[in-house]
Order: structure tokens, then C-alpha cells, then sequence
């Protein structure tokens, strides 16, 4: 399993980079029984940015900048951690994933992260940066991770690390977690006879009384 994380601290050392690096620890640690061969690599966007700008004026990646495109489309999982600028991601954040092929994400899980001076832009991973990647149609992970200036070495950072990289290793390898189940039944969603998703299992959906045809017993001639 390839694990891939990407940071768009512009310092070093860096906050943002911090968080990336613990939740990709966390996210190792929830993975030890389900994969042990995941293999964390770290794209430091900084590195990047003038190869990145370069890319938007000519249209073609150097030869780094296209090795870090190849890796985040062949990951398995993607932590993706950006720095609050004006109260969204980064611009160098931003025009990283511009450039990536529009389908290389699709369904891969991503974990994301967002670090801030103040807890007023707590909200910038729900705001900003899940509408990104849902536009990119990957599978977010429920639990995103804002760490604010006040934050660090806070007990509550620690257990939002730790269920955030434990969501992300579930999804990496959601069949290895359960083997003695059947993850094609696990994974699709039961569905009523008109086809919207139920909570029902498939034999009680199945017996399910159209709406339409309980209406039309009540009505009086």
C-alpha cells in the first residue's frame, strides 16, 4: 500500500509540515495490523513552486514535478495538509492539485489537514478544502484535522490525530480489517426496490411497501 502526503509549509521547520508528519504516523499506527507494507511518501510543495508555476505557462511538468504528480495519482491513501492563507488553503496549495489530472484522485481516501495561527479558521477544512477534493471526486475522510497555534501539545489535537489517521487506514484497506466478511456486500450500500439507499438490510428492503401504494389504500372513494 502506497501512502502518500503532501505538505505546503512554506518554512522549515514548518507547522504544517508537524501535523503532516503526525497524522501520517497516526495513520501507520491504524494500519499495522491491516498492512504493514504501507510505504509514507512526503512531497514537500515548497520545493516545487516554481516548477509548478513554470508548468501553468508552458503546459508541461519538469521531470520532479511529474514524478510528485505520478505518486499522488498511484496512492492508495493521500494526507493532504496546506497552511490558512486569507481564510482558505494556499495559492501554492491550490495550484498544486490545478495541475493534477482531473480523474487522478478519484476514489482515492484522503486525509485532510490545515494549520493556522487562530482557531477562528477552524472551519477552512470544511469550507475550503472538502469541496476541493470532493470536486476531484475523492473519498474524504470524516474526520479532518485543524491545528491552530494554541493547539499544540493540546490532549484534543492528539485524539483528533489519532481517529483521523485511524479513518484513513480504514479506508486504505477496508477488506484486509474485516477478512472473515464479504466486502462486496459490506461496501455497496442496501437499497430499496425503487433503488435509494436504506439502512435496511437487502431482504427487509425488498418487502418494503411502496409509499405511492400506502397512500392509495388510505385514500376513500
Amino acid at each position: 500500500m502506497k501512502l502518500v502526503v503532501v505538505s505546503a509549509g512554506l518554512s522549515s521547520p514548518s507547522s504544517t509540515r508537524l501535523l503532516a508528519d503526525r497524522l501520517t504516523a497516526a495513520t501507520l499506527t491504524g494500519a499495522a495490523l491491516t498492512h504493514r507494507d504501507a510505504e509514507p511518501e512526503v512531497i514537500e510543495l515548497r520545493d516545487l513552486a516554481t516548477e509548478i508555476a513554470r508548468h501553468f505557462v508552458t503546459g508541461f511538468p519538469s521531470a520532479r514535478l511529474a514524478a510528485a504528480l505520478d505518486a499522488v495519482a498511484a496512492a492508495d491513501g493521500l494526507i493532504a495538509v496546506t497552511p490558512v492563507f486569507a481564510g482558505s488553503y494556499s495559492g501554492l496549495f491550490k495550484s498544486f492539485f490545478d495541475v493534477i489530472d482531473k480523474d487522478a484522485l478519484t476514489g482515492t481516501p484522503v486525509l485532510l489537514g490545515a494549520t493556522g495561527g487562530t482557531a477562528r479558521h477552524s472551519l477552512v477544512t470544511e469550507h475550503a478544502l472538502r469541496p476541493l477534493f470532493a470536486h476531484l471526486r475523492a473519498l474524504v475522510v470524516p474526520t479532518a484535522v485543524y491545528a491552530a497555534s494554541e493547539d499544540w501539545g493540546e490532549e484534543g489535537l492528539d485524539r483528533r490525530i489519532a481517529r483521523a489517521g485511524g479513518e484513513l487506514a480504514g479506508f486504505m484497506a477496508p477488506a484486509a480489517a474485516t477478512p472473515d466478511v464479504d466486502t462486496t456486500a459490506a461496501i455497496a450500500a442496501p437499497r430499496s426496490p425503487t433503488g435509494a439507499i436504506t439502512s435496511l438490510p437487502a431482504s427487509a428492503a425488498a418487502t418494503l411497501v411502496p409509499f405511492e401504494q400506502r397512500l392509495a389504500a388510505l385514500r376513500v372513494d
